[in-house]
């Protein structure tokens, strides 16, 4: 298993020599960018638009607010258990690093010694965009988008070849998917309850809107109070 891209006719690594020779003709500068927005950026970009959709989720306090909020919560855990799924995968394969076994590439970061199939930062990244997607359509475009970009980018540093990402890229959608029925079937109820506490409610809703009743400003109050005086 460990030879998945051993011959540089192989179309994989015509693609990774492609697509990692951008790196080369970049200025120095641009390849730095491109090095932290690959290792840390995107991922921290998709996790601050989860973060984002469930403040724009509470804020809204929509009837179905405790199921989307619940979606949420199962886009990191489905990036976690993608990634514990992946150690068998990786282990099993046992395919080096495109830079130990081909010459000339562009590498961006050093110091990867771990396999290369599947890409962990593709599994996690598209996990997350999934998950987000089940989620909340708007935003879960925005975090595909990035997510496919993160992809680009794994290759564009010389540290995975294509094919690591497309296994990524399945790997992350595989689990984010077929275990969100059991996911929400569980999260749910959880997120209910949690709605519905004085205390954490608004986690899932705010406060205004998990009562149920509409916000009064301070002068409307005193009008009523007025009203309900001269009644009496």
């Amino acid at each position: 298993m460990a030879g998945l891209a051993d011959s540089g006719s192989n179309p994989d690594v015509d693609l990774l020599y492609d697509i990692n020779g951008l790196a080369k003709d970049a200025p120095a500068w641009f390849d730095r960018v491109m090095e932290y927005v690959g290792e840390y950026g995107l991922l921290l970009a998709i996790v601050l638009l989860v973060v984002w959709c469930w403040w724009t989720v509470r804020r809204r306090g929509d009837e179905d607010a405790a199921s989307t909020v619940a979606a949420l919560v199962w886009a990191p855990l489905a990036a976690g258990v993608a990634v514990l799924v992946n150690v068998p995968i990786r282990g099993f394969v046992e395919r080096p690093r495109p830079f130990l076994d081909h010459q000339g590439l562009d590498v961006l970061v050093q110091g990867k010694t771990d396999y290369s199939f599947v890409s962990d930062h593709a599994t996690i990244v598209m996990a997350l965009a999934v998950g987000l997607f089940v989620a909340n359509r708007k935003f879960g475009l925005i975090g595909l988008v990035l997510a496919l970009f993160g992809g680009f980018i794994r290759v564009y540093m010389g540290v995975h070849y294509p094919t690591d990402v497309v296994g990524g890229f399945a790997l992350g959608t595989a689990v984010a998917l077929l275990l969100s029925p059991l996911a929400m079937a569980l999260l749910t109820p959880v997120m209910k309850a949690v709605e519905r506490s004085p205390r954490v409610g608004w986690l899932v809703r705010s406060r205004g809107r998990a009562s149920g009743e509409d916000t009064v400003i301070p002068e409307a109050r005193s009008e009523r109070a007025s009203e309900r005086d001269l009644a009496a």
